[in-house]
């Protein structure tokens, strides 16, 4: 998840979430026992879809061919891109979106980008130089400017759109499927993957949804009960720049100098300022494994301020949207505060962690990194 400083500085749009409006949620039930219980993969089947509306129609997309993960660098994590052609002859507005983990036993999230044909071509360029299906991209589509347009993480099922929103697919448009799969705890031979995801497309014309992001830095330290040499800030900085490039260092200035350099804490906090008027929909808030609790604040602090999300006990396997009971307006000069708590002991309760050297844990793009991110489905116009 790139860009993340400057995109909510402008409240800029990329795009993680294709999902808004006044319907249900559809979502699963948190495991029982808390975060002591966290898979890390989701266990759903895929639901039944909801009837279609006037005008819409689905359309399904899947991989090629099956895929094998294989992190590179010596990690656990896999971020694979595969562009997957939807056929779009004429403008479409995308109102729903369900993606359809085949093996959800190493997918831990998906993310949709929607492609212009200049864009789709550079994309297949990326694929063509990469060995095998599709190609490594840590952290976005690879391909500058390319907008999210959907997305799956645990606990995520297809929110049905008001009828009066949607996210528009221009004649043309591709899309790359961002998978990332993750091998912690996975023995032997990992298996293959061949996901795909159901698009519910309608040719009506709908007011546009983006998304925009909300980040905070994570400087979560080791507990006293833990030691060795990632417990050092530097390494750890280090080790996970080995694991994901310099792009994941970039991230970190980026999010020091616009939060202000943060000090050590299980709790971290960014103000982010609003550049231009929006009406917020619906938000999510998504943290890995140590997450406790994800707050986002408008205007914390003075008169009107409000809660537009508030999750004091986060479970990474329940990241189901939270629509607004109703639409909540930005405007230029208004600020956002988006808050976590992670929780380092977490590490020895969970079977996915347990293995894992202790570590000063900072963003990443990694399960056992972390990120702070409230995510909000806007309309602009």
């Amino acid at each position: 998840m790139n860009r993340l400083a400057r995109t909510a500085a402008v409240l800029v749009v990329a795009v993680l979430l294709a999902s808004c409006g006044a319907s249900t949620t559809t979502a699963t039930t948190p495991a029982a026992g808390g975060h002591s219980s966290h898979s890390g993969h989701s266990t759903t089947s895929t639901p039944t879809a909801s009837p279609l509306r006037a005008g819409e129609r689905f359309v399904s997309l899947t991989m090629e061919e099956p895929y094998t993960p294989g992190p590179p660098n010596g990690g656990t994590d896999d971020y694979r891109c595969f562009l997957i052609d939807p056929k779009l002859a004429n403008r479409m507005f995308l109102t729903g979106a369900q993606f359809q983990p085949q093996n959800t036993d190493l997918v831990h999230h998906a993310i949709f980008f929607r492609l212009n044909p200049e864009q789709a071509a550079k994309a297949r360029e990326l694929d063509a130089a990469t060995p095998g299906q599709g190609y490594t991209c840590f952290g976005d589509s690879g391909v500058d400017d390319a907008s999210w347009v959907a997305h799956w993480a645990p606990g995520t099922n297809e929110t049905l759109l008001d009828s009066k929103y949607g996210y528009e697919l221009p004649p043309g448009s591709q899309l790359v499927m961002q998978v990332h799969y993750n091998l912690l705890g996975v023995e032997g031979k990992p298996g293959t993957d061949r996901s795909g995801i159901r698009l519910r497309l309608t040719e009506q014309s709908l007011t546009p949804l983006e998304t925009a992001l909300f980040p905070a830095p994570v400087e979560l330290p080791c507990t006293p009960k833990e030691s060795g040499p990632l417990c050092d800030r530097a390494a750890a900085v280090k080790d996970v720049i080995g694991r994901f490039g310099k792009e994941i260092e970039d991230q970190l200035t980026e999010l020091a100098e616009f939060c202000r350099p943060a000090r050590p804490s299980p709790t971290q906090h960014c103000d982010l300022p609003i550049g231009g008027p929006a009406t917020v929909h619906a938000l999510a808030g998504h943290m890995h494994l140590l997450g406790r609790a994800i707050k986002v604040e408008l205007n914390p602090g003075v008169p009107g301020a409000r809660t537009l999300l508030d999750v004091p006990d986060y479970n990474f396997d329940d990241q189901a949207l939270r629509v607004l009971p109703a639409p909540v307006q930005l405007k230029e000069g208004d600020v956002v505060r988006v808050t976590c708590t992670h929780d380092a002991g977490l590490r020895a309760l969970l079977p996915q962690l347990q293995k894992q050297p202790p570590r000063y844990v900072v963003w990443g793009d990694g399960t056992s990194d972390e990120m702070c991110l409230g995510i909000a489905i806007v309309s602009l116009a």
